[in-house]
């Protein structure tokens, strides 16, 4: 795929990323692909999420269901109040990388019983300021509930946990079957450019894959390559612990594990972003290219039951939003343009070719009993 070139400005922070990654790799050899990845998301001043640089929305690289329209907000919200009304009292709504805020504006005006709190948890200065640009113009009642962390909150509260397009921008390892088994995918330098070599792999991915081969229904064969985020179950630790009773939403683009690593899916599923344009290599423009890859979300399962949270829910968006009856908004718009708009948006949203499969949900509590309505209709914690 032909991507557009960026200016030079870019292009110099981008090489200024570059430059340090070629430093990390001459001074210790291959470079782990999660330490690359994080560099190139999280290198200050530099990476993808934290040079200031525009992502999100028709003017950045991707669009995220709530830069859509209103419907994924709306839908969202009715959930939380379902499960507010069961925690009575005040409680708190933690979301965790608001992204352009575009959520969190769109929550705190649909949620019919706002939190006493909404924090976000955005570590990352310039999204912090795209985060206030946005929820600017909320009434000033609203306004006053919402702050920042740099962290999870210390102390326990009660209320929920959201997560959009959160999970897949975790660092992975990446991994390849070869002859002599398990082997490390690292970065080197190739001339000009980094390159992809073996390494051998550290004991957290051999210990993680091992508890993975042992669910696969079939081995996988020879030059199979692959991710495994073997960060998530401290990151999921870390920020549910302080949880005491409530609701963690995470909404991501995923598998469970027996579709995740299927033979035929013999490169993986990282994936990068750069202007609209999907491509598959993540040595293009490190800092200014987006890079994740998809969830498993039976591994999100297991990690949940790790933390002591019980997994109350798994679908695909399609099927969380038409269980909370979002066809209705567009049903009940006011007017034909305003209805035909909506019906797009509820497209791009629900249908399976656009985003309704490819996303799922899930659903994990902690000291809450009542069943969630947006895994009614399709429910599939079978899959997991």
């Amino acid at each position: 795929m032909s991507l557009p070139h960026p200016p030079e400005d870019l292009l110099a922070l981008s090489q200024s990323l570059c430059n340090k990654m070629v430093d990390v790799i001459s001074t210790n050899g291959p470079m782990p692909f999660d330490r690359f990845m994080t560099m190139a998301l999280y290198e200050p001043g530099l990476g993808y999420y934290v040079n200031g640089l525009h992502k999100f929305g028709q003017a950045g690289d991707f669009v995220t269901a709530p830069e859509q329209g209103p419907i994924f907000a709306a839908t969202v919200a009715r959930q939380i109040d379902e499960v507010a009304s069961e925690l009575k009292g005040d409680w708190t709504l933690l979301e965790l990388g608001a992204g352009s805020g575009a959520l969190a504006r769109d929550l705190l005006g649909a949620l019919e019983q706002p939190p006493k709190r909404y924090l976000i948890l955005e570590p990352s200065a310039p999204l912090r300021e795209v985060q206030a640009e946005t929820l600017r113009d909320l009434p000033e009642h609203l306004r006053a509930r919402i702050g920042w962390l740099n962290s999870p909150p210390d102390e326990p509260f009660d209320g929920v946990i959201i997560a959009n397009e959160v999970i897949d921008a975790l660092a992975v390892k990446r991994f390849e079957i070869t002859e002599d088994g398990l082997a490390e995918l690292g970065v080197t330098i190739a001339g000009d450019r980094f390159d992809w070599t073996c390494i051998t792999p550290g004991d957290r991915l051999q210990q993680a894959w091992q508890s993975i081969v042992n669910t696969l229904p079939q081995p996988l064969p020879f030059g199979y390559r692959s991710e495994i985020c073997v960060d998530l179950p401290g990151w999921l630790d870390t920020v549910t612990h302080t949880l005491r009773r409530g609701v963690a939403l995470m909404i991501d683009y995923g598998y469970p594990r027996h579709e995740y690593y299927l033979p035929e899916r013999s490169d993986g599923t990282l994936v990068c972003h750069y202007r609209h344009r999907a491509h598959f290599d993540p040595f293009v423009w490190p800092g200014l290219t987006d890079l994740s890859a998809f969830v498993d979300f039976t591994a999100v399962a297991e990690a949940a039951v790790d933390c002591g949270l019980e997994v109350s829910g798994f679908t695909n968006q399609s099927g969380f939003l038409l269980s909370l009856d979002a066809h209705e908004i567009v049903e009940k718009a006011e007017d034909d343009a305003t209805r035909l708009r909506l019906a797009g948006e509820f497209k791009r949203l629900a249908m399976p070719g656009e985003m309704g499969e490819r996303f799922k949900v899930i659903g994990l509590t902690r000291g809450f009993d009542w069943p969630l309505s947006g895994f009614e209709l399709m429910g599939q914690l079978h899959r997991l």
